[in-house]
């Protein structure tokens, strides 16, 4: 029997699937996820599911062309997998691909580079395009295409009840991520307050959403400030985390008051919405009564919850915009060089360990409208994205990871992107707005010119 199809008992299982997490130094890998919006290239809409030029197009292309094998759901595509890494669908057709587990950024980079190649290949065959943005810059919502896939079907209606920008996140979003390993209880608590804590500067150093509906936001990432009023249940800086006495049992308590959204038996979803983990484990839940939950069952739950760094059988960093192609190698090279070091990591940690909760909270709201010029006790954001970009790149140089393709020397190499928006004093979001307002004479559709893939 799989151990996910083992019926969970008591709490005990559930923090022990979470120590199960638990790998030496030797075996820490990194693994990447990065979501891009698709669209028709005619006429700058999004890509419906089905069609000449649609995201089933795309998918197909790509399993007849690379090789890629077929997920689905109700005898329709809604994924595909290649050895460790899988292609997904967001909601409203955003591509994802959910990397493999790798050993330096340098083989994350070529990954991404290939993966890119290969969907480009297949967009321009259909007459589609490719934009990695923190927010959709001007479709509404009734333009976006829903995915068949029937998790969605059960979100959408309940987050419009539980947050005001539930379903904009949903579909109008994309983000890149990082998933990072720890090897015990102590390091993972170190590393998922570090996490938190400079999440924001991550943020602003890779905030690429000011437009949203057409118009320009005030916002240097309206994605994560999409976020704010998502689900307040299920996302957020996390407080607890920084409680004394912090571990896998206290995520493990967390998280069984996350209210649930469905349950997976035979391929199928049923609807949990609303309903409490914590009564399924004692066997009270009204939809399936005096049934306890499989291991897997629990697994599913995590992937609903949506903090800005989320604990599962590793770490996932959750707070930068969708971006470019050297965006998307940059978030990686960020985290690993602060996470993977611990010199790095403890010298970040002695930078925001004073932070008190209100001041995170309040950095977490103020950065996604101010980027650089956030302030926490009188520092600029700015100025400590660059002692924290220091601490990466100290890092990156100490695990001495060289490149053998030798197109890059050294992880930190990855990291220039960074360096030159705190160089200019500018993010991406900025530069946005300066071409916006300049050479685009504040016409939005020349993003999809100089941005796309």
């Amino acid at each position: 029997m799989s151990k996910l199809n083992v019926v969970v008992e008591g709490k005990n299982q559930l923090v022990q699937y979470l120590e199960d997490g638990c790998k030496p130094k030797s075996s820490w890998k990194i693994g990447t996820e990065h979501e891009k919006f698709g669209f028709i290239k005619s006429n700058l809409k999004p890509l419906p599911y089905k069609g000449n030029c649609s995201v089933l197009g795309v998918l197909k292309g790509l399993i007849e062309t690379f090789g890629w094998t077929p997920i689905k759901e109700n005898d329709l595509i809604i994924g595909l997998k290649k050895g460790d890494a899988n292609i997904t669908l967001e909601p409203g057709g955003q591509l994802e691909l959910s990397g493999g587990l790798l050993d330096n950024v340098h083989e994350t980079c070529l990954e991404v580079a290939t993966h890119l190649a290969e969907v480009k290949t297949i967009a321009d065959r259909i007459g589609s395009g490719f934009i990695g943005l923190g927010s959709a810059p001007e479709w509404l919502h009734d333009e976006m295409p829903i995915m068949p896939k029937d998790r969605y079907k059960l979100m959408a209606p309940y987050m419009e009840k539980v947050g005001s920008h539930g379903t904009k996140m949903m579909f109008r979003t994309c983000t890149v991520q990082v998933n990072l390993d720890y090897s015990s209880e102590s390091d993972m608590v170190q590393k998922m307050r570090v996490g938190l804590a400079i999440q924001p500067l991550a943020t602003a150093l890779f905030a690429a959403s000011p437009f949203f509906e057409g118009k320009v936001t005030g916002f240097k990432s309206f994605r994560s400030r999409i976020w704010h009023d998502t689900d307040k249940s299920r996302t957020g800086m996390l407080p607890f985390v920084f409680d004394e006495g912090y571990g896998f049992e206290s995520w493990v308590d967390y998280a069984l008051d996350v209210p649930m959204y469905f349950i997976k038996r035979n391929n199928k979803y049923i609807n949990a919405l609303g309903l409490s983990f914590r009564e399924f484990l004692e066997g009270r839940l009204s939809i399936l009564p005096n049934e306890k939950p499989k291991l897997s069952d629990w697994v599913d739950h995590l992937t609903t919850i949506f903090p800005e760094v989320r604990l599962k059988q590793f770490i996932e960093m959750r707070g930068a915009d969708a971006g470019p192609w050297s965006r998307i190698c940059a978030l990686p090279a960020f985290w690993v060089g602060i996470i993977y070091d611990k010199n790095a990591l403890d010298a970040a940690w002695d930078i925001c360990k004073e932070w008190t909760c209100e001041e995170r909270h309040k950095l977490y709201k103020d950065v996604s409208k101010l980027g650089f010029d956030a302030k926490i006790q009188n520092k600029t954001v700015k100025e400590l994205a660059n002692e924290i970009l220091k601490l990466s790149e100290n890092g990156l140089k100490n695990r001495k990871k060289i490149n053998i393709h030798g197109t890059k020397q050294n992880e930190c190499d990855f990291l220039s992107p960074l360096f030159s928006s705190l160089e200019q004093g500018i993010s991406l979001a900025d530069e946005m707005l300066i071409k916006y307002n300049k050479d685009w004479s504040k016409n939005i559709k020349q993003i999809y010119n100089e941005y796309s893939y």
